[in-house]
């Protein structure tokens, strides 16, 4: 028996790992090994994608999750009211003034544009500070 007829018991190399499905050869776009190339396989901790979904409260991104109250002017309430008549979210609601937020009646802030002549009765609604000293005088 000659040298070159001996022959190895084990490969001297691994076989090269071969990447599941797509169209991109051996590896698949994965690289060789690491995080990226196991499956399941995340960059970051869980916590800090919980914290990114959280509103932050600056930004000029950011929109309010609030709920706004539906403005209605003194002009209107002067066009469309009785001298004596109440105002509240119903009454507004009926007249179509203002409408439903995420159907629940909404709150109902009064503003200070124009003039309030007619005596009005308030109920469950919020003056601006305009429409405070307008309605006092």
């Amino acid at each position: 028996m000659q040298f070159h007829h001996l022959r190895s018991q084990t490969k001297f190399r691994s076989s090269r790992r071969v990447g599941r499905g797509g169209k991109r050869g051996t590896y698949s776009g994965r690289g060789i090994k690491g995080l990226g190339a196991r499956a399941g396989g995340k960059f970051r901790p869980e916590e800090r994608d919980i914290l990114k979904r959280i509103p932050k409260l600056r930004g000029y991104r950011f929109k309010s999750y609030r709920e706004q109250p539906a403005v209605v002017n003194l002009s209107v309430l002067e066009k469309r009211f009785k001298s004596g008549d109440t105002v509240s979210p119903a009454t507004l609601l009926k007249m179509r003034l203002v409408r439903r937020i995420k159907g629940k009646t909404p709150k109902v802030k009064i503003l200070g544009t124009g003039e309030l002549k007619k005596k009005l009765i308030f109920k469950d609604v919020i003056f601006s500070g305009a429409a405070a000293k307008k309605r006092s005088s």
